[in-house]
């Protein structure tokens, strides 16, 4: 059966790079890709079809031009803010998924992968360390310089940073607000994967989404529920939510682990069917 994806604007671009893999392209380069409310709306629909399609395991997020995402948009937050148009406060605390849909999204089951291809600041850089793999080119960029404009990264970047690279190197991206190169990111900061040229961002990252979709989908995102439930609660809770989870009754219920073991007891790769709906 054919896809068949919501319609967005231009500025957020879809396509089907290899089988059960989404790629999402931010599309406003000569914006750097700084972060609009159509651009984020069309982001918040995307994801939320991203999830409910069984046929797609795996997404790939990335941005045209020098950037994946400079962040927000802060000529039009300048605005706002002049005019006393918005209260910024309650509209972060309300929002269920943070910054473009990803900062603070911890209810999705499927990977998502980042192919960083240029700078990633500010929201730019809060969903890239909420990301489960990230890929980056050797000339990337990383900061939270929020500091720096009188504002704070309050999307979720604060103690996604501080888990991921401990306190001393947090305070050190956030309290700055100086940017940090790719290879200092994944050797120093620890949120990033891989470091290739250029050229190589977006095969490297779609490397990675074969090899995931290569696995049960159902125990892929049992096993992503896991990861994310050790985020956020102990250990022994995080194991007995994950046990009794949806995603948990899918894998043990469903058809992937019957063709997972038998395929290993004939000794021939499996052939995975998309998840059940529960």
């Amino acid at each position: 059966m054919p896809l068949s994806p919501p319609r967005l604007s231009d500025q957020i671009l879809l396509s089907f790079p290899a089988d059960h893999v989404l790629l999402v392209t931010f599309n406003r380069p000569k914006s750097l890709n700084a972060m609009s409310a159509q651009m984020s709306q069309d982001l918040k629909v995307a994801l939320e079809w991203f999830d409910e399609e069984p046929s797609l395991w795996v997404v790939i997020v990335t941005g045209t031009g020098r950037a994946f995402c400079a962040g927000a948009d802060l000529k039009s937050w300048n605005d706002n803010q002049q005019s006393g148009r918005t209260n910024e406060q309650e509209n972060v605390a309300s929002d269920l998924y943070g910054f473009g849909a990803i900062s603070r999204r911890a209810t999705s089951s499927k990977p998502i992968i980042a192919a960083v291809n240029g700078l990633a600041f500010g929201g730019g850089m809060e969903m890239v360390i909420n990301c489960d793999i990230v890929v980056a080119s050797e000339d990337a960029k990383f900061g939270l310089p929020e500091v720096k404009r009188g504002v704070v990264a309050i999307q979720g970047g604060i103690p996604r940073v501080t888990v991921v690279s401990g306190r001393q190197l947090a305070s050190e991206l956030l309290l700055t607000g100086n940017p940090v190169s790719a290879q200092d990111a994944r050797d120093r900061f620890r949120f990033v994967n891989k470091v290739v040229p250029a050229s190589q961002v977006l095969p490297a990252a779609l490397d990675f989404a074969r090899q995931i979709v290569e696995n049960s989908p159902d125990a892929v995102q049992s096993t992503k529920k896991g990861i994310t439930l050790t985020l956020h609660y102990p250990v022994d809770e995080a194991f007995n939510v994950n046990v009794w989870s949806n995603e948990s009754a899918r894998v043990y219920k469903g058809e992937n682990i019957k063709e997972g073991l038998k395929a290993f007891v004939e000794k021939r790769p499996p052939n995975w069917k998309n998840p059940a709906k529960l």
